[in-house]
């Protein structure tokens, strides 16, 4: 009975701490909602996005058309021309025309005659100054219901950078283009409107809508802190007038039409008719890139465009309420005390992955109707009241702690997982010395491969490369401690002791070389250029362990004398025209093994000394060749 008690006392103060948690929001547990968030973008997959939004992409076809950027105006004024004789409903503009340029008058022309062109502004939120009487206002929402922005103030700002006043004064209208990332640097929320001296400025994909939906101006509304209307269609925010972006997928889920394709004249005239058009950058080297929940690097263009089709389509993401959260975290953790008190600590954890899949099934749900239920705090509050039971029945039960030790083997399986269990120190900040088998490989005349390829097909070489060379590594069960570039660097004996670590090392570098023979083979046939790689490895001592800020970033790795030996070797190769070098050190050790065959097919070859920093004697290297 003692225990029961205190299990519900436990419990009552577990409720307390999350609920206070959840009004506190600390940034920890928001990343692992917002990760959480992402994942459900991820298993729901693609969905299909309209077919009337098309990217006229500033991709690497265009630049090479049309030169490198930022391109003259005149050339942007030519691409308008030419979507205005398609007969495009909407033209948005992704690019800031901040400056002046001769080509301004021309390009103002343009725009004028297509009567149909949305132009970006950018504001800024440190820097204050006098109020522009710009011709941004006049995109401005009407507003209903101010008085409620005294207890939610909108994203403000003093400051704005907006287009030339050539081309201001042809535009049909503005909207900002500014975004706003949430800590953890993803683009979540699209905020519908700033507020610029009492005007509500709205954003380029909402001021895109509005005209492509042929909403006038008095019917472009904002309720306060409640929602937007575009004409009946109405669109509910936050009190604070943002959105969470409905995605539609990841990289090319929307249409791209090359720039260079459509002055050129190869884009039929349905690809474009009566289609929203939004220009863009997509090429890789202009870097307007963004991470969003569905890709790491999405075009800031591709971002306007999800935004855009979800308000046509009446598409949205709002939070549920707090009352709702806070009202599911008392009500979870109570359902959890009845069942506990009743069951043995086995049933327990299956009541726990009951409960927690429950919460985790009905957001995910909820999520693909266009709500997003928070569900860090709920099933967190489950789970350290699951934790808090189990840990207050072993202090009162030799019998459950075996059974709470039983539960929980099964969720610890990795063999470094299972040392730092072991060994809680290795977590800390610094290490031990330790003697260590090192392995450095690189690509031999990568930049050179890399400038004569195009980015897609350097990433799709790379991969495979990578996956096949981890796959060894693996197998010999080494430490993939980074992939620098198309570098890899490698070690053994650590974190678990390894007493053949020399041998598994040159093991999985013979495996290497020959694996990347089969691998150019295929390539061959398949018409793909071939790589070639140099290996190095040293046996010594280094520093091994958690390296880095406590608290900030940490990473798993060696350093020292012998790490660096290794590294300069693996460059060697190419002044020898070897794949694998070694260390006298390495080659000491591995001897009698090499000379009793037992590395297979190989031959070896003592290439002299090098000096090295930091030791007064020479080192003697030897190449390796595999037959």
């Amino acid at each position: 009975m003692m225990v029961k008690n205190k299990e519900l006392i436990a419990a009552l103060f577990i409720a307390v701490v999350f609920l206070c948690l959840f009004y506190i929001k600390p940034r920890p547990l928001e990343i692992i909602d917002m990760k959480i968030y992402d994942l459900f973008f991820h298993v729901r997959g693609r969905e299909k996005p309209p077919e009337n939004i098309v990217i006229a992409a500033i991709d690497e076809a265009s630049l090479e058309k049309l030169g490198r950027w930022p391109w003259s105006r005149d050339k942007i004024a030519r691409l308008i021309d030419k979507l205005s004789e398609y007969g495009v409903a909407v033209i948005a503009v992704d690019i800031i025309f901040s400056e002046s340029e001769k080509n301004d008058r021309l390009l103002a022309e343009s725009i004028s005659r297509a009567g149909n062109v949305i132009l970006p502004v950018v504001f800024f939120f440190e820097a204050e100054e006098a109020p522009k009487e710009v011709e941004i206002t006049e995109s401005a929402f009407y507003i209903l219901n101010p008085e409620r922005f005294n207890k939610y103030q909108p994203v403000s700002s003093k400051s704005v950078l907006v287009p030339e006043s050539i081309l201001s004064r042809s535009a049909a209208g503005f909207g900002h283009i500014n975004m706003f990332p949430d800590s953890d640097g993803t683009i979540r929320w699209e905020v519908l409107f700033i507020n610029y001296y009492g005007y509500m400025i709205p954003g380029l994909s909402l001021k895109t809508a509005a005209m492509y939906l042929g909403i006038p101006p008095e019917k472009q509304l904002i309720d306060a802190t409640k929602g937007v209307y575009l004409g009946r269609r109405y669109i509910p925010t936050d009190p604070w007038g943002k959105i969470l972006i409905p995605y539609y997928g990841d990289n090319g889920t929307f249409k791209y039409i090359s720039i260079a394709d459509i002055v050129e004249n190869r884009v039929k005239k349905e690809e474009l008719e009566d289609k929203i058009i939004l220009i863009g950058a997509t090429a890789v080297g202009i870097y307007d890139l963004r991470v969003t929940p569905m890709s790491s690097a999405l075009p800031g263009v591709e971002k306007h465009a999800n935004v855009i089709a979800s308000l046509i389509e009446g598409k949205s993401i709002l939070p549920v309420s707090n009352y709702i959260v806070i009202l599911l975290i008392l009500v979870s953790v109570f359902l959890a005390i009845f069942l506990y008190q009743r069951l043995k600590a086995g049933y327990c954890l299956i009541v726990l992955l009951i409960l927690m899949s429950g919460v985790f099934i009905s957001s995910f749900y909820l999520f693909t109707k266009g709500t997003w239920l928070s569900v860090i705090y709920v099933s967190g509050g489950l789970l350290i009241h699951f934790l808090t039971t189990i840990t207050l029945r072993y202090a009162y039960s030799e019998k459950e702690a075996r059974r709470i030790k039983k539960i929980f083997s099964s969720y610890v399986t990795e063999k470094v997982v299972n040392e730092l269990i072991k060994n809680p120190s290795m977590a800390k900040l610094g290490g031990e010395r330790r003697e260590v088998t090192v392995l450095f490989s690189d690509i031999r005349g990568f930049t050179t491969l890399s400038e004569k390829l195009l980015p897609e097909r350097v990433v799709e070489l790379l991969n495979e490369y990578f996956a096949q060379m981890a796959e060894i590594i693996f197998k010999w069960e080494g430490t993939l401690d980074k992939f620098i570039g198309d570098a890899i660097m490698v070690f053994w004996n650590a974190p678990l002791p390894q007493n053949d670590h020399e041998q598994r090392a040159l093991n999985c570098a013979i495996e290497m070389i020959k694996r990347l023979r089969a691998l150019c083979k295929k390539w061959d046939e398949e018409g793909k250029p071939q790589l070639k790689i140099g290996i190095g490895i040293n046996t010594g001592e280094a520093l091994v362990g958690n390296i880095g800020a406590e608290g900030k970033k940490m990473d798993y790795t060696i350093i020292g004398d012998s790490v660096n030996l290794a590294s300069r070797l693996e460059g060697l190769n190419k002044e020898f025209n070897s794949e694998i070098i070694i260390s006298e050190f390495t080659f000491k050790k591995l001897q009698e093994k090499i000379e009793t065959g037992f590395f297979g097919a190989i031959d070896v070859e003592e290439l002299g000394e090098i000096s090295v920093k930091g030791k007064e004697q020479p080192v003697k290297i030897f190449k390796i060749s595999v037959k």
